[in-house]
């Protein structure tokens, strides 16, 4: 069983699958615009954070675990992919549905890795600590990170549907 403190971290982790879901209905033509100016569609951030959950299953838990060391791929040729797929014909429905089965996938591998392993000392591309806040590399830290790294594309997203339907309201009062 992990301590509270842990379990609340994977729990607020997936939770990102509830607000995902809720975007389900949106126009398609916002899902896969890009959300401002040379960025990333909806569509494409979706399948970004899809490729890194699944980065995170495959590679970098099974590294922390064997080698207590994580190498994170070049972020840019990475990413690249994720965007590509997005444009590839995938649907909403399946990209939202590949996003939330990945995300509780790799929830229920951290839970099963135990608390030990959760905070064990890991390096990630040769640092032991987070050169932001000074704290040890651990799969739980990193985890943490995923989560400010999520939020930081769902207020990216809130913010383009927020100018989309601003722009369209506008539009009806000058009518």
């Amino acid at each position: 069983m992990l301590s509270s403190c842990n379990q609340a971290i994977i729990d607020r982790f997936a939770s990102l699958t509830d607000w995902v879901d809720g975007l389900c209905d949106m126009p398609e033509q916002e899902w896969s615009g890009p959300i401002a100016e040379g960025k990333a569609s909806i569509a494409g951030i979706i399948a970004h954070l899809t490729q890194w959950d699944r980065y995170l299953i495959e590679t970098a838990v099974p590294d922390a675990l064997q080698k207590q060391a994580i190498v994170f791929p070049a972020f840019d040729s990475f990413n690249a992919r994720a965007y590509a797929y997005a444009r590839s014909g995938v649907t909403k429905p399946e990209l939202i549905e590949q996003f939330r089965l990945t995300r509780l996938e790799l929830c229920r591998l951290l839970e099963s890795i135990g608390e030990e392993a959760l905070e064990r000392p890991v390096t990630a591309n040769g640092t032991a600590v987070c050169p932001h806040t000074g704290t040890p590399y651990s799969v739980i830290y990193i985890t943490e990170e995923f989560i400010d790294h999520d939020a930081h594309h769902q207020r990216g997203i809130e913010e383009a549907r927020s100018r989309s339907n601003g722009s369209g309201e506008d539009a009806m009062l000058e009518i």
